[in-house]
């Protein structure tokens, strides 16, 4: 399993494992835990980390990290409440129902 991704945020590193996750690529967080011991470790010790379990899609999961993944698509507008909406969101952000296609 190779490591793709590795930040000191949490919240980054689980972004893109959805991104990977998203486009088919099986990932996981590893050093989850150990961002709370920053200052009694020293720093690379502490950077939560994006492994893929495939190794064959290691090359691919750091292209899409880098270049970034790319959503495709007209806009659509919520048939609940109306409110126009950008292709990347498969639910309405004002009034929470889902996206019909």
């Amino acid at each position: 399993m190779p490591r793709v991704f590795s930040s000191f945020d949490l919240a980054a590193a689980h972004h893109a494992r959805n991104l990977l996750e998203a486009e088919g690529i099986r990932a996981e967080v590893r050093n989850e835990r150990l961002s709370s011991a920053m200052g009694e470790l020293p720093p690379a010790e502490c950077q939560v980390e994006v492994w893929v379990l495939e190794p064959r899609d290691a090359a691919r999961a750091e292209r899409l990290l880098r270049e970034g993944v790319r959503v495709s698509g007209p806009p659509w507008r919520c048939a609940a409440c109306g409110e126009p909406m950008e292709p990347q969101f498969t639910q309405c952000w004002r009034c929470g129902a889902p996206r019909r296609d």
